[in-house]
């Protein structure tokens, strides 16, 4: 059943805007662990996923609910830029390996002392209700999404989280909860967060 509202477009959107404009969602009532939610979907479907998060956006909005989107990619290449380090990226892209690149990437894009605290920056700053966390599959592998969730537990706590996931949202009473990228990298990290798609209102 959950499988297959996660694919059909027209359910899976009426699914989120119900749960996202619930005062019980926002409130985040009956949980007591941090408001973590993951929507995992087909890769296959990224495009038409970005089209209904702005679509979700702007219904919440006409509903008066304030949302706020982090573009994962969008905010690496803004850090990149504010350090000064763009230019030099774009110049010695070609002459480094993979390997290497990534690693000069990781360097500086580095998730606990850079980019966790330009995340709670732009939450601080900025109001809302909820908040988007899209970019995921663009940035790895030199941001994982385990590392990410892991260190947003200590700034965004107080408002819902909605993670926007290309891939599989794995749970299992032997091994908790994993992410698996794409539907092939599996990842056995424990992730504290929900499924939207078995969220009731």
């Amino acid at each position: 059943m959950i499988r297959t509202v996660q694919n059909d477009r027209e359910a899976r959107f009426r699914h989120l805007l119900e749960v996202t404009s619930s005062q019980q969602f926002l409130n985040n009532e009956g949980v007591d662990e941090i408001p973590f939610y993951i929507c995992a979907y087909d890769p296959e479907l990224n495009q038409e996923i970005e089209e209904d998060v702005e679509l979700l956006k702007k219904n919440l909005s006409q509903k008066n609910i304030k949302t706020l989107e982090i573009n994962l990619y969008d905010l690496a290449i803004q850090i990149l830029k504010d350090s000064g380090d763009w230019n030099w990226y774009i110049t010695k892209e070609p002459e480094l390996t993979k390997q290497e690149f990534k690693e000069e990437l990781q360097g500086i894009l580095d998730v606990e002392q850079v980019l966790t605290p330009a995340i709670s920056e732009i939450i601080k700053s900025t109001e809302h209700d909820l908040v988007f966390l899209t970019g995921t599959g663009v940035v790895f592998p030199y941001i994982r999404s385990h590392s990410v969730l892991n260190n947003l537990q200590k700034v965004a706590k107080h408002k819902p989280t909605l993670i926007l996931f290309p891939g599989e949202y794995q749970q299992s009473l032997d091994k908790g909860a994993s992410l698996k990228l794409f539907n092939k990298l599996e990842d056995d990290q424990y992730y504290r967060a929900f499924n939207i798609m078995e969220y009731k209102i």
